[in-house]
């Protein structure tokens, strides 16, 4: 039989696989929304082909609904579950040890993907933007690019300087860091008091950053980029996820008979509720609103699929396979997501059934690919 302390560890496992199927399914279904910029050239002023990579001609509300509700909570709740980590991390191993550690987990990826992946994965977008084929053109136009998108893999390199933060913070104010979380692990107690924390505390660093520089502006240098608005917002997910992994995953707040997990329906409602105001704010041209939907909307949605997972999750082979390789399907999803986007942009087929069919084809193949890539003792340390 699995101690409460291993089984907790396995749904951390699955929630953090639960979040990169999101992250896929994200990425798949921006070819399908109804909401599509208009295609410039590839080497032009905006790249908005660097969000929507490829654009197919079939779409459909729902996902809409979909892309948006995920988009407001999905990457807030990795900075979380990343942050579990830390704490224990720490524990381990000294803080120069664990910096070189994560250097490799993160920084090497982030090379790779940043240097091989991306360019990889936006060839097809170059193509759609009447490109021509020749590999040599290709090149000759990625390299005049204003800035060199990366893709997905700008998680990791936010993530590492928010765990240079930590480590730091850890050896220069201990007593403020452990009392902090403390006083969190006190509020986890009680999870809608949590979630009003959570909601609030984002929304003072969200709603400055939003109305100065606007909801959609990235910053961006070279591979570098991250989307200004939610910065703060996202290193206060990151903070809370440090904050409740500080104690290990003994606290009722993981506990699947705990009160986040009993009461998942709820914050099921909970979550609706709050996407349908920020949906409505939003639709109204009501800023303030809209900005303060979304800090409780992400609040609420992240605090809604912890609690599913924590309360459903079951030992499973296959959940286990997937969980294992979750960090190598993040990032070699994207390359797969939009190669399959692009060989299927004839097939007349519904937009539903092209959202499933890809997202489907992308997990399998990114899944099946990592696997066998980790067979290997040297790629299996990295991801």
């Amino acid at each position: 039989m699995q101690s409460p302390s291993t089984q907790r560890l396995f749904q951390l496992s699955y929630l953090r696989a639960f979040v990169t199927l999101l992250v896929v399914i994200h990425h798949t279904l921006l070819a399908y929304m109804t909401i599509k910029p208009p295609r410039y050239s590839f080497t032009g002023p905006t790249l908005p082909w660097a969000a929507f990579p490829i654009i197919d001609s079939v779409k459909w509300p729902g996902f809409d609904l979909l892309v948006g509700w995920n988009d407001i909570f999905f990457m807030a709740l990795m900075f979380l579950v990343s942050g579990l980590f830390v704490w224990p991390g720490l524990k381990r191993h000294s803080a120069g040890m664990y910096i070189r550690r994560r250097l490799l987990r993160l920084g090497l990826p982030f090379v790779i993907g940043a240097g091989v992946l991306a360019p990889l994965a936006y060839y097809p977008a170059y193509l759609q933007c009447g490109g021509e084929p020749r590999l040599s053109s290709y090149a000759s136009a990625w390299f005049t690019l204003s800035i060199w998108p990366a893709g997905p893999v700008w998680f990791l390199w936010v993530l590492f300087v928010f765990d240079c933060i930590a480590v730091i913070s850890f050896k220069a104010i201990p007593r403020a860091v452990e009392a902090m979380a403390i006083r969190v692990c006190a509020v986890s107690k009680r999870p809608m008091l949590l979630f009003l924390m959570l909601g609030t505390i984002s929304l003072v660093v969200y709603a400055p950053m939003s109305m100065r520089f606007g909801s959609l502006t990235w910053w961006s240098w070279e591979p570098f980029a991250v989307q200004a608005s939610r910065v703060l917002h996202y290193f206060v997910y990151f903070v809370m996820g440090v904050c409740l992994g500080a104690f290990g995953t003994e606290t009722e707040f993981f506990a699947r008979t705990g009160k986040l997990a009993r009461g998942w329906w709820l914050w099921c409602i909970r979550s609706a509720a709050m996407f349908t105001v920020t949906i409505v704010c939003v639709r109204f041209g009501i800023a303030t609103g809209g900005r303060i939907g979304f800090a409780f909307s992400c609040a609420a949605s992240s605090l809604f699929v912890m609690a599913l997972v924590i309360r459903f999750a079951r030992p499973w082979r296959w959940a286990d396979s997937l969980s294992a390789n979750a960090y190598g399907i993040y990032l070699a999803h994207y390359v797969f997501v939009i190669w399959i986007q692009y060989a299927v942009l004839h097939w007349s087929a519904p937009a539903f059934v092209k959202g499933l069919a890809v997202s489907l084809a992308a997990v399998v193949m990114s899944w099946m690919t990592v696997a066998l890539m980790r067979r290997s003792k040297l790629i299996a340390r990295v991801v």
